[in-house]
């Protein structure tokens, strides 16, 4: 898949979002990269880089205090090649990619992976 359509269906996501939750989105980025670089390979402690499907890297809004402020954007990452290599046909990219996404947005939001789990339980 090209970079565009994936790209598509990441906005896709974005904008399947329910209105209260885009709503409450503040001061984060989404990136989409082929793959994870080895530095943040070894810092999430993983040696295959096709093992990370996304990433969250900021402050989630749960741990933003009253200083919170001029800060840079937080980065969602979602790594295409990573979930590409996972999925055999565009509707199972189209679902991963929905998965991933709403996954780190979930950490944006300050929920744990256990949180996460629970909640994608039946996706």
């Amino acid at each position: 898949m090209n970079h565009y359509l994936f790209e598509k269906l990441v906005s896709e996501a974005l904008d399947s979002l329910p209105p209260e939750f885009q709503e409450k989105l503040s001061n984060v980025s989404v990136v989409i990269e082929d793959l994870a670089s080895w530095e943040v390979l070894k810092a999430q402690n993983l040696k295959d880089p096709y093992a990370l499907l996304g990433l969250y890297v900021g402050i989630p809004q749960s741990k933003r205090g009253i200083g919170y402020s001029f800060v840079l954007p937080d980065r969602i990452f979602i790594y295409r090649r990573a979930i590409e290599a996972r999925a055999s046909t565009p509707e199972t990219i189209r679902s991963l990619v929905r998965k991933v996404v709403l996954h780190e947005i979930g950490h944006h939001f300050g929920l744990s992976e256990e949180e996460l789990e629970e909640a994608t339980r039946d996706d």
